[in-house]
């Protein structure tokens, strides 16, 4: 059988290590991993699922909303991520928004976003770090807990902004101590997810790899 093909959107210069490392665990599972940027044709190319990448904040135009923060936009590539979350979802790929792609999944299905997470915080610090230092509670029964189990999981945290209000069809399947939105996914979909953390940094753990492996199974039997 074929490998299949997994897309991955990430900006049009510069941050090429999120996508080398999510590349590396595609492959790890069998797939074959496909980099676009804002300026490619997504239709140029056949690809059997979606990764969207980390990167700078949301517009919050596209959700209906005023800047509250000192911008540090990319409106290129919202226009670009933004046209490859909609057609991945009328084609029903499988799909993974990390972080900045969890958050414009989320706004693609009419969500809104939390500009600064500052205000949040209530247990636990702000502190960026690339370290699995933060808790993740998983929603029982959902696709997550079968990726990575049902029980508690240490993530990272690179992200100053987050989902306030889940957008159509989307569930919350795991949350950070403060309650904060940590993971998304449409039951109904197929696999459908978005994580705030970065999973493609903590590959050497094999909890946070089977994300990537369910990803890759689920293209294939799409393919």
């Amino acid at each position: 059988m074929a490998k299949p093909v997994i897309a991955i959107t990430g900006p049009q210069i510069g941050a090429a290590g999120p996508r080398l490392m999510v590349a590396l665990a595609v492959r790890f599972y069998g797939g074959k991993p496909l980099q676009l940027r804002p300026g490619d044709n997504p239709s140029d190319y056949e690809y059997q699922g979606v990764v969207v990448t980390g990167g700078h904040d949301i517009d919050p135009v596209l959700y209906a909303s005023e800047p509250e923060v000192e911008p540090r936009y990319d409106k290129l590539r919202d226009h670009f991520e933004s046209a490859v979350i909609d057609d991945a979802l009328r084609r029903r790929l499988p799909l993974l928004g990390i972080c900045r792609g969890a958050q414009l999944l989320n706004v693609r299905r009419n969500g809104s976003l939390f500009q600064d997470i500052k205000s949040q915080r209530r247990i636990t610090s702000n502190r960026r770090t690339f370290l699995p230092l933060k808790t993740l509670e998983i929603e029982p029964g959902s696709l997550l807990a079968e990726c990575l189990g049902p029980s508690r999981c240490k993530i990272n945290s690179l992200h100053n902004q987050a989902i306030e209000r889940t957008g159509y069809h989307l569930h919350v399947s795991g949350r950070d101590l403060d309650g904060i939105i940590q993971a998304i996914e449409d039951p109904g979909y197929g696999f459908l997810i978005g994580v705030q953390w970065h999973p493609e940094f903590l590959i050497f753990l094999r909890r946070q790899r089977q994300i990537f492996e369910a990803l890759v199974e689920s293209a294939r039997q799409h393919a």
